[in-house]
């Protein structure tokens, strides 16, 4: 039987971990070595982190209280949190070429996540398929409620593409990638459960693998989730930044409450 997941998600903005309400609020919550560091610790199904910093900006950070060797690249970055993980890592943001995407497998991650290409050069999505295959690149949808439509973002929630989540998942498979990670945006940080209904349709309407994110206020919203959707993974950031054990407690309840929990 197929197994499903589990998955943290980690939020970078300035070389931090940052804690994320509604893709506008980030509050800086210290340094993501030791988040990850826990992760392993917790024998977590996969990881997930996402550089959501200015992509213009350089990748970096000033504060001189950092514990660890301090980092100015994002390839340096990316080696750093690889070498603790020992767990499938993806990583995202920046990505905008098959170069971008070379360069993060390269330094250690499993799979890429990439989002505004998709509207802006979906032909580089393709090219990104085909060079390190499908399984390696996850399309990160974000979308918000607009009146009935759960429509898609993108730019961090900036920018709308103009069309609807089913719609827009699948010109991501078209463009080749093998994974979705589907956001809400009106859910980020607000602890209230999953919005069920829009990633049951997703998932019932494509035939690679969802991960659901967004909402996750205690363990039975993971429960929930994977009870009335049929979403590959359901994944979360805040809950477990802040409840001591909160992932391992998490999976006992889901292998106690659902047979294809890994």
């Amino acid at each position: 039987m197929y197994k499903r997941r589990l998955i943290p998600v980690l939020f970078l903005k300035d070389g931090w971990m940052v804690r994320s309400e509604s893709f506008s609020i980030h509050q800086a919550i210290g340094d993501p070595l030791h988040h990850v560091r826990r992760m392993v610790q917790w024998d977590v199904d996969e990881l997930i982190v996402i550089d959501i910093g200015d992509a213009e900006m350089p990748f970096g950070h000033d504060r001189v209280d950092y514990r660890n060797k301090a980092v100015t690249t994002l390839p340096e970055f990316i080696r750093l949190i690889a070498v603790e993980c020992r767990i499938p890592l993806t990583f995202g943001g920046r990505v905008r070429s098959v170069a971008d995407v070379r360069e993060r497998i390269h330094n250690g991650a499993d799979k890429v996540t990439v989002n505004s290409q998709i509207a802006d050069n979906p032909a580089e999505v393709t090219k990104m398929a085909t060079t390190f295959g499908s399984q390696a690149i996850v399309a990160s949808i974000d979308y918000r409620m607009v009146g009935n439509e759960a429509r898609v973002y993108c730019d961090r929630g900036a920018r709308d593409v103009g069309a609807d989540v089913k719609t827009w998942a699948r010109r991501a498979i078209d463009a080749g990638v093998g994974e979705i990670l589907l956001t809400s945006i009106d859910r980020d940080g607000a602890a209230r459960g999953y919005d069920l209904e829009t990633i049951s349709a997703v998932a019932n309407a494509v035939n690679v693998p969802v991960i659901a994110c967004g909402g996750a206020g205690n363990p039975l919203h993971f429960v929930k989730c994977f009870r009335e959707t049929r979403a590959s993974a359901v994944a979360a950031g805040n809950i477990f930044h802040f409840t001591e054990n909160a992932y391992p407690n998490a999976k006992l309840l889901l292998r106690h409450q659902l047979p294809d929990i890994r």
